[in-house]
């Protein structure tokens, strides 16, 4: 076990390596001044921009700005925004909120996805199995923020079960209803996942020993079916993860969540870039980290990964 996670460890690295160069290329090797665009329409004073470039080390060739910053994510430190601010301020204000909502969000979807993939599955080609790839086929076509609208107007302001918007200091309750429409929003490819895996399961010639040695449904199919199904499911729930910590800009904006992705949007607009590169790259370590996970997971769940 310790030299299969020592191999995914290794793995990570040169994809961190390949990831933070392509994001900070991307961003600083375009044409256009960043320290210009900071003062918009208005001329600055040239000692004003030398210093700037020089604080940023905007002055240095590419491929020395790049050293220096990956020196910097290397000990933890992601730089100073153009406002002034450091970047690991505005992540200790933002990030707890985002993991927050994407941690419930993965909840709702997870029971969503088992729950009715895994009846599908054992019910396969019955009503309840029709009806439900209607409904996930429904989900799939469409738009996040259309599906959000709707929650927000019909749960919070029509009905009154949630908070349509989300307060000061992003309490749980206020997170519940962005939560569920993420959930909701992304569930129906995990389930149709978790019930092609139990069908074939089903298939599988351990699952028909086991029912031949005597025992019960209800010992075989969480044990032997479910545990062997969920691989698929967890492979794409890591992927949603990844997706929730930066793709949720839209969802944070409808819902005022104070959140990574309502922060990096802001940073776009402002073309501040340093604070762009930072959290761009921030997320790439939680995805990072996140599929590093999984990837143990499989091996808990499949001991024939880890021995392989």
């Amino acid at each position: 076990m310790l030299r299969y996670i020592l191999f995914r460890l290794l793995q990570v690295i040169p994809v961190l390596l390949g990831t933070t160069f392509l994001i900070y290329f991307m961003v600083f090797a375009m044409p256009g001044d960043p320290i210009l665009a900071m003062f918009g329409d208005k001329t600055p004073d040239p000692t004003v921009v030398e210093r700037l470039r020089a604080e940023y080390h905007l002055d240095q060739p590419f491929i020395v700005q790049y050293l220096l910053y990956l020196k910097g994510v290397l000990v933890g430190d992601f730089g100073v925004s153009f406002t002034g601010q450091p970047v690991s301020e505005i992540l200790a204000r933002t990030f707890p909120v985002t993991i927050k909502l994407a941690a419930m969000a993965i909840v709702f979807e997870l029971i969503l996805a088992i729950g009715i993939g895994l009846i599908s599955g054992l019910r396969k080609g019955k009503f309840f199995d029709n009806i439900n790839l209607i409904i996930a086929l429904l989900f799939m076509s469409i738009p996040i923020f259309v599906i959000a609208f709707i929650a927000q107007w019909g749960l919070g302001i029509k009905l009154g079960w949630f908070n349509p918007t989300v307060g000061s200091g992003a309490p749980i309750q206020d997170l519940l209803l962005p939560a569920i429409v993420l959930g909701v929003s992304l569930y129906a490819t995990s389930m149709r996942l978790t019930r092609a895996s139990v069908i074939d399961t089903l298939n599988q010639d351990f699952v028909r020993t086991a029912y031949a040695k005597g025992l019960r449904r209800g010992r075989v199919v969480p044990v032997h079916v479910l545990r062997n199904s969920l691989i698929p499911t967890i492979t794409n729930t890591a992927t949603d993860f990844g997706i929730l910590m930066v793709g949720a800009t839209v969802t944070e904006g409808i819902f005022n969540v104070p959140g990574v992705g309502n922060a990096l949007f802001q940073a776009i607009i402002k073309g501040d870039n340093s604070l762009v590169v930072s959290f761009v790259t921030f997320m790439v370590l939680i995805y990072l980290g996140v599929n590093l996970i999984v990837d143990l997971l499989y091996a808990v769940l499949d001991p024939r990964i880890r021995y392989a």
